[in-house]
C-alpha cells in the first residue's frame, strides 16, 4: 500500500511516498517558490538519486503535476502509474473543534475546513489547495486530512479555556487548540517504545523545538496542555514569533507607531522572537555562531530567552503533571542542537532532571542523554509527522 503524504505551504509543498506495507520511504521531495518565475522542485528517490528541476509554477495545481511526473519518471521515478498511489494524506494546521480524528475527505470535510480560514489564515488555505489539486490530477485517489490540533483535543476545558467574555469562545471560537500535534504524538509513542514501558502510563513532557516550537504536556497517552494556543503565536520565543507577551503592549504599540491590525500582526509573527531580539537571523544556528563564535551580546540574549522560556514550561507542565516520567526533545533545534538541550536542562536538577553531556552530544539520532541517575529520561526523537499522516491514510482507507 502506497501512500502520498502532502504538507502544503504558501509558496511551497512537500511530499513522501511511503510503502506502508513496510514502512519504507520510497521518495520524498519539495516543491518551492510556488508563483514566482523560477520554483524548484526537488526529489530524492529510495535509492538517493537526486533530480533538480526549475521552472515556472503558477499554482498548487501545477506544482502537483510536476511532483506527480517526477513519482512517475521513466528514469528516477517510483511508480508507473498513478494508480499504485493508494491514498494521499494532508497535513492541515487547524481542525478547530470540528475534529477529534483524522478523516476521509468529502464535502462535509472541505466545508469544515475552509470554516477554519480565519483561525489559521496562513496554513489552512494552502493546505486547502492540496486537496483540491490531488482531486483535479489523481481523481478518485481518496484524501484524508490529518490536522495538528486534533492530539489537543484532549485538553480539559480549565486548560483550553481563555479568561475572556464567555460569548467569545461560544460564538468565536476563541480558545486554546494547540499545534505540533502529529509531532508531539509521534515522538511520545515512541519514548514508551524505546523505554519498554506502556505509552499511556508515561506522564511526559514533549518539546518540539525550531524556528516553530512548542512544549506539550502528555498524560498516560493524553495531551492535558500545550504553550501554543488560540494560534500558533501564543507560547515560547521562536524564530519570528514573540511567543507570549502582555497583551496591552499591542494597543500601546498601535498608538506609539500609528500601527494597523496587519502591521502588528506582521510584527508579532514575522520580525520577532530571536530574530527580532538578535537583529541577526530566525536560524538557531545563525545565531549560535553570532553568540558562541563572534561575542554577538544580542544573539546570546536571544538563546538565553529561548533557553529561559523553554525551561519555564518544562517547570511549569512538571507541576500540572505532579511528576514526569520523560523528558523529549524534537524538532530541528531539538534534535541537532547539543548546546540547547544543556541550557535548557541546566538547574533542573531539583526535578530529578541530569543529563549526560558526553551523551549529548548527538545530532538528529535517537538517544537517551539523561544520565543513570537521572529520576526522569531526557530523550532526543527525530520525529516523523509524515509516518504519522500515512499511518492514519492506512488506517482509514483499510477500514
Amino acid at each position: 500500500m502506497n501512500i502520498l503524504v502532502l504538507n502544503s505551504g504558501s509558496s511551497s509543498i512537500k511530499y513522501q511516498l511511503l510503502d506502508m506495507e513496510q514502512e519504507v520511504l520510497l521518495a520524498k521531495g519539495l516543491a518551492e517558490k510556488i508563483g514566482f518565475d523560477e520554483s524548484i522542485v526537488s526529489f530524492v528517490n529510495g535509492e538517493g538519486k537526486k533530480t533538480k528541476i526549475t521552472k515556472s509554477i503558477p499554482n498548487h495545481l501545477e506544482g502537483i503535476k510536476v511532483m506527480i511526473d517526477a513519482l512517475l519518471d521513466a528514469e528516477c521515478g517510483v511508480i508507473k502509474t498513478v494508480t499504485e498511489i493508494d491514498a494521499v494524506g494532508h497535513r492541515i494546521a487547524q481542525g478547530g473543534s470540528y475534529f477529534k480524528s483524522s478523516s476521509l475527505v468529502n464535502d462535509d470535510v472541505k466545508t469544515k475546513i475552509k470554516d477554519c480560514f480565519q483561525l489559521a489564515s496562513l496554513h489552512n488555505p494552502p493546505q486547502f489547495k492540496g486537496i483540491l489539486a490531488i482531486e483535479e490530477v489523481v481523481p478518485g485517489v481518496p484524501n484524508i486530512a490529518c490536522f495538528d490540533t486534533v492530539f489537543h483535543q484532549t485538553l480539559p476545558d480549565h486548560a483550553y479555556m481563555y479568561a475572556l467574555p464567555y460569548d467569545w469562545y461560544q460564538e468565536d471560537g476563541v480558545r486554546k487548540y494547540g499545534f505540533h500535534g502529529l509531532s508531539h504524538e509521534f515522538v511520545s509513542k515512541r519514548a514508551g517504545q524505546i523505554l519498554n514501558r506502556k505509552w499511556d502510563d508515561l506522564k511526559i513532557i514533549s518539546c518540539h523545538l525550531g524556528n516553530g516550537a512548542s512544549v506539550a504536556a502528555v498524560n498516560k497517552g493524553e495531551s492535558i496542555d500545550t504553550s501554543m494556543g488560540f494560534t500558533p503565536l501564543q507560547g515560547l520565543v521562536m524564530g519570528t514569533r514573540c511567543g507570549d507577551i502582555d497583551p496591552a503592549i499591542i494597543p500601546y504599540i498601535m498608538g506609539k507607531r500609528n500601527y494597523s491590525t496587519e502591521d502588528v500582526d506582521n510584527a508579532l509573527n514575522k520580525e520577532s522572537g530571536v530574530k527580532g531580539i538578535s537583529g541577526v537571523s530566525s536560524d538557531f544556528r545563525d545565531l549560535e555562531n553570532a553568540a558562541f563564535n563572534e561575542g554577538n551580546k544580542r544573539a546570546a540574549l536571544a538563546l538565553q530567552m529561548f533557553d529561559y522560556r523553554v525551561k519555564f514550561y518544562i517547570s511549569a507542565y512538571f507541576g500540572i503533571l505532579n511528576g514526569a516520567d520523560v523528558i523529549l526533545f524534537t524538532g530541528g533545534l531539538g534534535e541537532n542542537s547539543p548546546e540547547m538541550r544543556e541550557a535548557v536542562c541546566k538547574n533542573l536538577s531539583a526535578l530529578g532532571i541530569e543529563i549526560d553531556l558526553e551523551k549529548n552530544k548527538v545530532r538528529g539520532k535517537e538517544t537517551i542523554i539523561s544520565t543513570p541517575e537521572s529520576k526522569v529520561a531526557v530523550i532526543v526523537i527525530p520525529t516523523d509527522e509524515e509516518l504519522v499522516i500515512a499511518r492514519e491514510a492506512k488506517d482509514i482507507i483499510s477500514r
